[in-house]
């Protein structure tokens, strides 16, 4: 992911606060469990409270460590009672899934990352929704924040989250990696008159930090417990 584009990191915030920017975030991770103890065992690994989920919906969660510190935050989907997706942080994927392993013994359910079959673009701003209707079927206005459907844009097989790490209202897309230049295509060109940027990392950390979004490394970590890091409200207790 570039630190920034021609444009400039001031330019790429500024486009997504008042038009719309995209980013290629295709280094996060991703990790399935899928079976019949993967709730169980979900709520057992992370932080937040995986049974107010319903198919379609959303969580940001963390998983921690015995002492409070953090392994990783996360975005916890749920595709099915049976069948939940993890995003996680890309510098954090195997350690998560390693960690995810070491627990999971008991449990009725199989651990896949599956990093290496997604790509993940991020269209952020307040033009993200009009933008996007132009190439999509998909109702996006029935997609509420923090809540995903599958569907085509721009003639490509997605998934649609109402999720982003900006403070923005948008989508981030998940597709096959060997369909990412053609999307990413197609977003810039839908883009153009709506004035989109290309943004790259330095945007995202100070759009991510106007917001107060924490990063893993520098407001959590594994020295560091959520309720430390203001993340109170992602730990529910029994």
């Amino acid at each position: 992911m570039p630190v920034q584009y021609p444009a400039g990191t001031i330019e790429e915030h500024l486009a997504v606060r008042t038009r719309v920017g995209l980013f290629d975030v295709s280094h996060m991770g991703e990790i399935e469990i899928r079976g019949r103890d993967a709730l169980a065992l979900v709520q057992r690994l992370t932080s937040n409270d995986a049974a107010q989920l319903v198919d379609g919906q959303i969580q940001y969660s963390a998983l921690l460590y015995p002492n409070g510190g953090g392994v990783d935050d996360r975005l916890v989907h749920r595709f099915a009672s049976d069948h939940y997706f993890l995003c996680v942080n890309a510098s954090n994927a195997e350690k998560d899934a390693n960690w995810i392993l070491s627990q999971a013994e008991g449990f009725d359910a199989i651990i896949d990352p599956v990093s290496e079959q997604y790509s993940q673009l991020a269209v952020q701003g307040p033009a993200a929704l009009a933008l996007l209707r132009a190439l999509t079927p998909v109702d996006l206005d029935a997609i509420r924040y923090y809540w995903f459907a599958r569907g085509e844009v721009a003639g490509i097989d997605c998934l649609l989250t109402r999720t982003g790490y900006t403070g923005e209202d948008g989508f981030e897309l998940y597709c096959a990696p060997s369909r990412t230049q053609a999307l990413w295509a197609a977003l810039l060109a839908a883009g153009q008159p709506y004035g989109m940027l290309p943004c790259g990392l330095a945007a995202r950390n100070t759009l991510r930090l106007e917001a107060k979004l924490a990063l893993y490394g520098h407001e959590i970590g594994a020295e560091t417990t959520a309720l430390e890091a203001d993340l109170a409200w992602i730990c529910k207790g029994d």
